[in-house]
């Protein structure tokens, strides 16, 4: 009989960071003291995790490196756990974006495929690095309980591929400051379900 393994995956957005909200992408702007406590609270004292993965920039990694030291716990960084590019509104707010056009993110959100930003990670590739990177979650960690400390967007597309939602959809669903996501992966013989345990919410 083949071996029915579970993956429970529990995917951590970071917290606020310096300066705000905006259109960050790959800025690496470091979490503000409201963002640590954001994190901080959404977690709590829980430790049910065998491992940390987390996106290298700095609003992931410095919590991720005081988790994994608070409880003794391995740390991994991944590249491919990087926020999506956003180009030319990479430091951007909503507001100045719309102040110029006011049409202009309600376009992106609904159709991010033709709507790319000038100079953005294009979402095809986007969703290939966070594919690649998430299947290799599967292969090297199964039966364990895995803390992915990432972005929203990394986030969205987790959800959208698991449910098998259109890639322009992706922007439908909101992920907030600190919003933790579980998901389940049952894999046997037949091949792998995912499952949406729970989305945006805290330990």
């Amino acid at each position: 009989m083949p071996e029915n393994v579970t993956i429970t995956i529990d995917l951590l957005r970071h917290g606020e960071p310096i300066g705000g909200s905006k259109y960050r992408g790959q800025t690496d702007d470091p979490l503000s003291e409201k963002g640590w406590a954001q994190m901080r609270a959404a977690v709590g004292e829980h430790r049910p995790w065998d491992v940390i993965l987390s996106s290298p920039l700095s609003r992931c990694r410095a919590f991720a490196e005081e988790l994994a030291t608070r409880h003794g716990l391995p740390l991994e960084f991944d590249e491919r756990l990087m926020e999506i590019g956003f180009g030319a509104w990479e430091g951007r707010t909503a507001e100045e974006l719309m102040r110029d056009d006011p049409g202009i993110l309600v376009r992106f959100w609904n159709d991010p495929l033709n709507n790319t930003p000038p100079g953005a990670e294009p979402l095809a590739r986007f969703r290939d690095r966070v594919d690649a990177a998430w299947q290799d979650l599967l292969a090297r960690h199964r039966g364990r309980h895995v803390l992915v400390v990432c972005h929203a967007g990394v986030i969205r597309m987790c959800v959208a591929r698991a449910l098998d939602m259109p890639l322009d959809r992706l922007f439908r669903i909101q992920v907030p400051n600190a919003g933790l996501t579980r998901m389940r992966v049952d894999i046997n013989g037949a091949g792998m379900f995912p499952r949406l345990v729970f989305h945006a919410g805290t330990l």
